[in-house]
């Protein structure tokens, strides 16, 4: 009983030491990433320009903040075709990925630039975030090499947080509540 009690303690304190600083129905912790920023599509081009996260009210959202590296990218690819198929009005609706070039497989970082040029060429109404100095994830204690999941309401207030693989229950849940939130 008191091995089993031990252990507990200890995986309740190593994932208290692990986890993010994020609360529901309160606002994802204020940060400005300048390198690069938010990427703005213009006749097939790319520019740069800082991005604050006081920018996420006015939409709901759904925020994937994603170490740059394709393996956590492939985590929750289902998440982000749920989304597409659910067709949410993109005047009230907006997703906000935010990629961490700082944790990237070492000798890859023009790829993850590339790579989030070429995704927001694709989906020009989506929010694309390049940040190079682990910014946002430092502000928001993010997990290393992780992805990280949060809707937002229309006010910014957080309704839905969650790191690592999303389950196909929490999937749903994420879409249910964007559903929820745009009525």
């Amino acid at each position: 009983m008191k091995k089993l009690l031990t252990i507990t303690l200890g995986a309740f304190f190593v994932n208290i030491a692990a986890a993010h600083n994020i609360q529901l129905n309160t606002s994802l912790p204020t940060v400005s990433v300048i390198e690069d920023g938010e990427l703005v599509a213009s006749d097939n081009n790319i520019t740069y320009r800082p991005w604050q996260s006081t920018s996420l009210i006015g939409k709901v959202r759904v925020v994937h903040h994603l170490a740059g590296r394709s393996s956590v990218k492939a985590k929750n690819e289902a998440l982000f075709e749920a989304i597409k198929a659910s067709n949410f009005d993109r005047t009230r609706y907006q997703t906000t990925t935010i990629i961490n070039a700082d944790d990237a497989i070492i000798a890859t970082g023009a790829f993850v630039k590339n790579s989030a040029e070429d995704g927001k060429l694709a989906n020009a109404h989506s929010q694309v975030i390049l940040d190079q100095n682990s910014t946002v994830k430092k502000a928001w204690q993010l997990k290393e090499k992780e992805s990280f999941i949060a809707v937002l309401d229309k006010n910014g207030k957080v309704q839905f947080v969650s790191e690592g693989k999303l389950s196909s229950e929490q999937i749903q849940t994420v879409i249910n509540n964007v559903k929820a939130l745009l009525k």
